[in-house]
């Protein structure tokens, strides 16, 4: 089975809210995902996540510290996702490849409809 390798920032503000973002394309589209991408070979995960959310979000962020690496199968491919707490340095999230974002609190992350690797991160979060 095809591997793959993520990072995700679980990047929340001053209120203790989270930014969920909703996918706008590909065979998971509309699901909501904690903001990332793929590592680059020899990338260290803090770098790669940066990477990720100014190509995405025009954010820079701080990377605070790991929360969970989650493993899951998905039909076509195994997942790897490094899960970072970060905030916000500067910028103003900017959706270049999401349809939609929310901050949502702790009691509001159940109401979108997480993919499943990042549904498992939310049970850890919340419990």
């Amino acid at each position: 089975m095809k591997q793959i390798e993520v990072v995700a920032a679980i990047i929340h503000d001053d209120g203790g809210r989270v930014l969920a973002t909703q996918r706008g394309y590909g065979e998971w589209k509309d699901y909501w995902e904690f903001p990332g991408g793929k590592m680059e070979p020899g990338e260290r995960a803090e770098d790669a996540l940066r990477r990720e959310i100014w190509e995405e979000l025009e954010t820079r962020i701080a990377v605070e510290r790991l929360v969970t690496t989650v493993e899951w199968d998905y039909p076509k491919f195994h997942l790897t996702m490094h899960c970072f707490w970060c905030r916000v340095e500067s910028g103003s999230l900017i959706l270049k490849e999401h349809e939609a974002a929310r901050w949502l609190s702790l009691d509001e992350l159940m109401s979108v409809d997480w993919l499943p690797a990042d549904r498992e991160v939310v049970g850890k979060m919340i419990t």
